[in-house]
């Protein structure tokens, strides 16, 4: 048996590189890695606003600067639900999406941690669920941007929608092999 094969070699993951079917060197990353990667994911803002009032829209709320004084202010999503006087189903499409992203998101980190903590991570449900939260966190990243105008007088760049980008760049890097097997299978 060759070494990182036979009963237990997936629980490990720590094999640094492998070829591919072209010969390539493809670096493994570690479940360890792995789960870090998505963990820092809830830190990542879904969409920058950039401009004289620099607006950060996270997973967790509103972050803004404002005016020449610079005073920082923040506004919670839970506030945000809690606070609004309409029906959530009047709400805009892409602000029913922002809990959504959020659950997905979780979820997906619930899943890395199992498979850190107890070795069982079926690695296709977190990818999928990364890909889930990345088209989520776009969804709500371009409910942002047509707020701001974006393709008319604000330009392609008023909202960067970081959060599906970063999402998506974890999801082919660590879990892309995975997800790829669904498709092919």
């Amino acid at each position: 048996m060759s070494e990182g094969s036979g009963p237990g070699s997936e629980a490990r993951n720590t094999r640094p590189a492998r070829s591919d079917d072209r010969g390539c060197r493809v670096a493994r990353v570690t479940r360890r890695n792995g789960w870090l990667l998505v963990l820092a994911l809830l830190a990542v803002p879904m969409a920058v606003i950039p401009g004289d009032d620099l607006t950060v829209v996270s997973l967790w709320g509103f972050l803004s600067t404002s005016g020449p004084g610079v005073t920082a202010g923040g506004y919670p999503v839970w506030a945000y639900f809690l606070e609004q006087p309409r029906p959530f189903g009047t709400l805009p499409a892409s602000i029913r999406a922002w809990p959504l992203a959020i659950g997905f998101y979780l979820l997906a980190a619930a899943s890395a941690t199992a498979g850190v903590a107890l070795g069982r991570e079926d690695r296709r449900v977190t990818g999928g669920l990364l890909a889930l939260a990345a088209a989520a966190s776009l969804w709500v990243s371009v409910g942002v941007a047509t707020r701001f105008g974006v393709g008319t007088t604000s330009g392609w760049l008023a909202v960067i929608p970081i959060g599906a980008l970063a999402t998506l760049a974890v999801a082919v890097a660590v879990y892309g092999r995975d997800l790829r097997g669904i498709v092919e299978a």
